[in-house]
């Protein structure tokens, strides 16, 4: 369980998120996970990422109940700062990332698609941003890299998911195919992103991210400003209070 990473002869580095039973991440997860991504990036074997996970969803975004554990700020600060670090390596890992989703891509979840290079998923996969209900805020500015800015605006405020399918018609995914043939679909890529010339596959990961509009790593920063507000508000542990009552029932 946890982060686990494991490497294949055609330069295929593969991290597998395995947090049971919905992959809800530890902040110490988040932080293992940048470094899974940084260490592949830094491997000259590495030509390209599949960033997986084991379980029923990819990823159902932080671990809430570790937050509401704690008597202080320590453990949505840790949250925080581990979600922008993982986010962050996604994003500027020295090789393309390509994320296979499956099942519920939640929250932290989106905040690693957006950032990948390529959005492989199957068919059963949602993803959605059920911050609002949770009384915080965040991977606003991922949502944006896949859907356009009017119909973000609108997942964002009512916390709705958003289908596969429907994110391939807007771009956000590559392809879509059977749960059954997700690995294979992303292997399959990676292995002809991996066939080309590695120096010059990194270069391209670079210049790209250079000209990119967008500055993902200050617009999240910003995002989560507003996070830590409504935690000393208050507003943040009301929410996450109902959450866990409500599951509890």
């Amino acid at each position: 369980m946890g982060i686990s990473s494991s490497h294949t002869e055609d330069g295929i580095t593969v991290i597998t998120l395995d947090f049971p039973p919905v992959n809800a991440v530890p902040s110490k997860g988040w932080f293992a996970l940048a470094d899974a991504l940084r260490d592949a990036g830094d491997d000259p074997g590495t030509h390209v990422v599949v960033l997986r996970a084991e379980g029923r969803g990819f990823c159902a975004g932080v671990d809430i109940k570790e937050i509401q554990r704690s008597e202080d700020h320590q453990a949505i600060l840790a949250a925080n700062r581990g979600c922008a670090a993982a986010f962050g390596a996604v994003y500027d890992c020295a090789v393309p990332v390509i994320a296979a989703v499956h099942g519920f891509c939640l929250g932290g979840g989106i905040g690693l698609v957006g950032n990948a290079d390529v959005v492989i998923a199957s068919t059963d996969a949602t993803f959605g941003l059920p911050e609002v209900d949770r009384g915080a805020l965040g991977a606003a500015t991922h949502l944006s890299r896949l859907v356009p800015q009017h119909l973000m605006r609108a997942l964002y405020y009512t916390a709705r998911t958003i289908t596969a399918a429907d994110l391939h018609h807007h771009g956000g995914v590559y392809q879509v195919v059977p749960r059954a043939d997700l690995d294979g679909a992303a292997h399959a890529l990676a292995g002809e992103i991996a066939k080309k010339d590695t120096r010059v596959i990194r270069r391209a990961k670079e210049a790209i991210n250079g000209i990119d509009a967008q500055p993902v790593r200050h617009n999240y920063r910003f995002e989560q400003g507003f996070t830590y507000e409504l935690d000393l508000t208050g507003a943040a542990d009301d929410a996450r209070r109902a959450f866990l009552d409500g599951k509890a029932r």
